[in-house]
């Protein structure tokens, strides 16, 4: 199980700092972190460590299982932030 980031993250990058697997983009400096309009967490790398829910200073990240009803499009959004990413750079996904 991954955790999320829901649609009032406010781009703070405290959870940034505080994941031990560097899951959680786009970074201050990235090229697309200015039109962003939250962060992602990546549910392929993400180990489920809870540190970021701590982290959050808006309540805005929650495990997978947990998201509440209203927020469970960040589900998709959140894996398909990195897909899109992974296709621009000619990664694989």
């Amino acid at each position: 199980m991954a955790y999320v980031i829901i649609g009032s993250c406010i781009k703070d990058d405290s959870c940034i700092e505080v994941c031990p697997v560097d899951c959680i983009h786009p970074k201050p400096g990235d090229p697309d972190f200015e039109s962003a309009e939250q962060l992602y967490i990546d549910p392929v790398e993400c180990i489920d460590c809870d540190a970021c829910v701590e982290a959050c200073p808006v309540d805005a990240i929650y495990a997978e299982a947990w998201t509440p009803e209203k927020d469970q499009y960040a589900i998709e959004l959140n894996a398909e932030f990195f897909l899109q990413r992974a296709a621009r750079d000619g990664a694989p996904a």
